[in-house]
């Protein structure tokens, strides 16, 4: 098993909130859809959480960096949830 922060984008401080929703590895993490993870760290860890968090979480489903994926990532969010906003 992979320790969460092998993932790009998962620190030590988003490995803790990961671990607060029951996700302790990688494999773990890999195995959920990325938006339903933020959305449950939104409603139970942070409901503080940005956009660049949103990005973190899918760019570490999709291997790839937060800032490549940040725009698609917060409208597919936007269109599953229009009512949200956004703590800038």
């Amino acid at each position: 098993m992979s320790k969460l922060t092998t993932l790009h984008n998962i620190g030590k401080v988003t490995a803790e909130k990961l671990e607060q929703i029951g996700i302790h590895t990688a494999e773990e993490f890999l195995e959920r859809n990325p938006y339903e993870v933020f959305e449950e760290l939104l409603e139970k860890v942070d409901p503080t959480l940005c956009k660049c968090a949103l990005a973190g979480i899918v760019g570490a489903y999709h291997n790839t960096k937060w800032n490549f994926i940040q725009k698609e990532a917060v409208a597919t969010f936007e269109k599953r949830h229009p009512k949200h906003v956004w703590n800038e």
